[in-house]
């Protein structure tokens, strides 16, 4: 039987010891910790070395290669050197393959997991090949090797960074602080630097040993990445609330292994120099034992992702919420406001409100930032679309550095130009625009405000409410998938466009999809108005009159999708018997934390809750850009948000939510003209009979002529 003997200068406590056949060779596995004594380590290799067949050395790589440059850890070479009989290795090069493939199996695990994630790494000199594997998934890393290395107050914040340090840092390795000066402020200063970057940031990559220098206010709510964490620091880890650890090193045996104590076991059984095991070794061991890095929560499942949402002020009013102006607009000259929102549009983005507290059902919960630029929807349409296009990638950098994995454009940003496709081809993260959530909430918000009115017979069972619909502008973007939800909710459906050919393949493309369905066809709305209970209007008219609300049914439910609106305020104002819907707003779920954006707490823009459901399902891709809202999106990111706990909360008009009140002031005026309607048709014969009796006209046209 062959013994194997793991050096560690971790804790002694931690010791064990088994036996195991492993690779058809009988060992006796023993762990032997120095609780860091370097001292220590010499000493139980020279005890070991003619005791042992191979030797694990715990220690720092014995060399390592950052970007072309390769270092050789003299302290490591040294230890090595005790050993004169046993085979000794520190398992370099397994420790690399576990490393980056543990990052890489949480990215396939747990999707997407580390795209933008703001990562910090104690040392990117000796994880290297971790660096660019992570680099692949995130622009957002720090390196603390000037800082803990020469105890320079700076971080490296990118690969290449990383490479230009590495040019020169051999030559300044072994140099370090006077003792006056490393005990003294500068050091005090470097650990409050260090601190406050773990602080901001998502991922730590750090040895088990250099975890124990921070608490709950650093580790809180971060993911580890490390190197056999064991159950005590794992115990340690969650009392400092850690959210994930990700530890390359697999379990074997009923026991955590270091790489560099697996590849002494290797090394023992196959009776190999550690230089003779090639890569293709390690793979066939890795794949034949079943091996792969640990996933563990230390305090249950827990995934935050997180996003970013532009706002915008919508008027000259938002100003005047901000103190300092708030003064001066009440003695200031109109001109004063109106110089100052010119200014604004100019001003860079800001983070103005944080988003917390967001949780589905799933157990996923995201964050995010509400990002404001400047303009008012006046100074937006004023300037060309390039000059929002850079406002609007400005705070895409500034959420790609907040750590944000996708954006979501808001209000006017999301129309501007081509509604996002520039955008989303030069900004440095995922966008959407949140257009198919709108048209699924408008939907989901008239159907429902179609059950509040209570003017149509209450379905049977498990009977559709029957009701009729009309889509105008049902070719369009928008209208035609409005006509396809329509058409697998309503008894009948009208589709009305002046575009007849598109209409004629629209029916035949809803046909394939919903047999059953009952639709007709009209180039005119005014055609069939009289008789709809539900009318939506998805046009792209442009202020122009697309149908006459006066001939509306009372208690009709106009769902008004179209931007800019078909009907305006003014328009609306003519039938107060008429529900007149411009949006849907969603219930988020959990407590959600925020500043306040003009809806109830917890409430949210269907275009802001469309960004958050792409969070919480990790789905970091443009979703929803351009003019063009597919169907099968508008279909999807329902279902997504139905399964992350998103509840339509509000119903709104022209004038801001209806409340319960409303809906019931305009269902009392809906049954008085229906009641006034019904009685019409007896006093009709008598308005027709009086012209008849008085043909005065026709009798005199002898004389007339």
């Amino acid at each position: 039987m062959k013994s194997v003997v793991g050096i560690s200068l971790g804790a002694a406590a931690q010791d064990f010891a088994f036996t195991a056949t492993f690779l058809g060779e009988k060992l006796h596995v023993q762990r032997l910790g120095t609780d860091g004594s370097t001292a220590r380590a010499v000493a139980l290799v020279r005890q070991w070395d003619s005791k042992a067949d191979a030797i694990g050395l715990g220690v720092l790589k014995d060399r390592y290669r950052a970007g072309s440059h390769r270092f050789v850890e003299k302290d490591s070479a040294k230890l090595k050197a005790v050993a004169k009989q046993a085979l000794t290795t520190i398992g370099g090069r397994l420790s690399d393959i576990l490393q980056e493939w543990s990052v890489r199996h949480a990215q396939i695990q747990l999707g997407n997991y580390f795209n933008n994630a703001r990562v910090v790494f104690l040392s990117g000199m000796t994880n290297y090949k971790l660096a660019m594997s992570m680099a692949e998934y995130t622009d957002n890393v720090m390196f603390a090797d000037p800082l803990l290395q020469l105890g320079v107050p700076k971080f490296l914040t990118s690969i290449e960074a990383l490479q230009l340090y590495s040019t020169g840092a051999h030559y300044v390795k072994d140099w370090s602080l006077p003792v006056d000066l490393a005990t003294g402020p500068i050091k005090e200063w470097t650990r409050f630097v260090l601190r406050k970057a773990v602080q901001k940031a998502t991922v730590l990559v750090a040895a088990p040993h250099e975890l124990d220098q921070f608490g709950l206010e650093e580790l809180a709510g971060k993911t580890i990445i490390s190197t056999t964490v064991n159950d005590e620091r794992i115990a340690q880890l969650k009392d400092k609330g850690v959210h994930m650890v990700i530890d390359a090193a697999p379990v074997l045996f009923n026991h955590v292994l270091s790489p560099s104590l697996l590849d002494a076991m290797i090394v023992a059984a196959t009776g190999k120099f550690p230089q003779e095991i090639l890569e293709d070794d390690y793979l066939e061991i890795i794949t034949s034992l079943g091996l792969e890095p640990r996933i563990i929560y230390p305090n249950g499942f827990k995934r935050v992702n997180r996003f970013a949402f532009v706002i915008h002020p919508l008027s000259q009013e938002y100003f005047k919420k901000v103190k300092p102006i708030e003064l001066l607009s009440h003695v200031s000259p109109p001109m004063f406001m109106n110089s100052l929102e010119k200014i604004m549009a100019y001003a860079p983005p800001f983070v103005y409100s944080k988003v917390t507290g967001i949780q589905s059902p799933t157990g996923v919960e995201t964050e995010g930032w509400l990002i404001s630029v400047g303009g008012t929807p006046r100074e937006i349409m004023a300037h060309s679309p390039e000059f929002t296009y850079r406002r609007l990638l400005d705070a895409a950098a500034m959420a790609r550095r907040l750590g944000a994995q996708i954006m979501g454009l808001g209000a006017f940003t999301k129309v501007v130009g081509d509604a996002g496709l520039t955008v989303a081809k030069r900004a440095p993260l995922p966008i959407t625009t949140g257009n198919s959530y709108s048209a699924s909430g408008a939907l989901w918000a008239a159907h429902d405000a179609l059950l509040r009115m209570r003017l149509l017979p209450p379905p049977k069972g498990k009977e559709r409410v029957k009701f009729k619909a009309m889509i105008v502008g049902a070719t369009g973007a928008i209208g035609s998938v409005c006509a396809r939800l329509m058409a697998k909710a309503a008894e009948e459906v009208y589709m009305v466009s002046p575009e007849t050919a598109k209409l004629l393949a629209l029916k035949e493309s809803i046909l394939k999809e919903s047999p059953g369905a009952k639709l007709f066809l009209s180039a005119q709305a005014d055609k069939d108005i009289a008789d709809m209970d539900m009318i939506v209007t998805a046009t792209s008219g442009a202020g122009k009159k697309v149908l006459d609300i006066m001939k509306v049914k009372p208690g009709c439910v106009i769902t008004d999708v179209a931007r800019p609106l078909d009907l305006p305020a003014e328009e609306v104002a003519k039938r107060p018997d008429v529900l007149v819907i411009e949006s849907g707003e969603i219930q988020l779920p959990g407590n959600v934390e925020m500043k306040n954006i003009g809806l109830p707490k917890g409430v949210a823009y269907a275009c802001l809750a469309e960004t958050i459901v792409l969070a919480l399902e990790g789905r970091f891709e443009n979703f929803t850009v351009g003019r063009a809202i597919e169907w099968e999106k508008v279909r999807e990111i329902y279902k997504l948000g139905i399964k992350h706990g998103m509840k339509l909360a509000e119903i709104s008009g022209v004038n801001g939510p209806f409340s319960d009140e409303d809906i019931e002031r305009v269902r009392e005026l809906a049954l008085v003209a229906r009641a006034k309607q019904m009685q019409a048709p007896a006093r009709k014969p008598a308005r027709r009979a009086a012209p008849a009796k008085k043909a005065a006209p026709a009798k005199a046209a002898p004389a007339a002529a």
